[in-house]
């Protein structure tokens, strides 16, 4: 059984949260480059050196608030999926919960998925939490080909470099009683919708299509069909 936090706790978990919230408040105002320690405790009516009891320096800061935006993306992720009964439409379902979350969010989209911030090196501590959203994806793609809605993969004449990834692949993700082929596939659509998003969000596509919309669905489409589901 779980010990329940005394008072001392409580009172030190509620001021990281006040941190962390002023801190993707910032992020939101200034982007990346502007977050710096001194301001949030500036913000919050801190010294400096108290906010450095929580968070020794802005790196580990920034390893908090990636952590948690995926964290709370992969949730995001998880209940679109859960509102779906068909694999096809769980795909799809998760695929605009990504664009619906980058809007709704664009800093943290852009801490996540935007340009390297100068200086910071993601440690370890962020890979499980980043690769919540692509095992969802392929694991709908895996769970559709296990139960017969998906098309089978054909045979591809792949490169022995491209053999080995595929290998590496399964190896890595777990899943290593489907297709390799449709592993690539799997992760070449997830490649190309996070491209479409940021593309969108980032202003690439400004001016290109009288509905954004209409175009992101017709990609995802697309991409369901590349993985090889099942129309409805």
């Amino acid at each position: 059984m779980a010990a329940i936090p005394n008072a001392r706790q409580r009172a030190r978990s509620a001021l990281i949260d006040d941190i962390k919230a002023e801190a993707f408040r910032q992020l939101s105002a200034h982007g990346s480059a502007g977050l710096t320690l001194r301001a949030i405790a500036r913000e919050l009516g801190m010294a400096p050196s108290a906010l450095y009891r929580y968070f020794p320096g802005r790196e580990q800061l920034l390893t908090a608030l990636i952590i948690d935006s995926y964290g709370d993306l992969a949730d995001h992720l998880d209940a679109a999926a859960a509102t779906k009964k068909a694999h096809r439409d769980r795909w799809l379902a998760v695929c605009h919960g990504v664009r619906d979350w980058a809007f709704a969010r664009p800093h943290q989209y852009a801490l996540l998925y935007g340009t390297t911030v100068p200086g910071y090196q993601a440690p370890q501590d962020t890979i499980t939490p980043a690769a919540r959203i692509p095992l969802l994806l392929l694991g709908i793609a895996c769970d559709a080909w296990r139960t017969g809605q998906l098309a089978q993969p054909a045979g591809e004449p792949w490169s022995d470099e491209v053999a080995a990834n595929a290998a590496t692949l399964a190896e890595a993700t777990g899943f290593l009683d489907v297709p390799p082929s449709l592993l690539m596939r799997a992760v070449s659509a997830y490649t190309q919708l996070f491209g479409a998003v940021s593309m969108e969000l980032f202003g690439h596509l400004h001016g290109a299509f009288d509905n954004d919309t209409v175009f992101f669905d017709h990609s995802i489409t697309l991409l369901a069909d590349l993985v090889g589901f099942h129309t409805s």
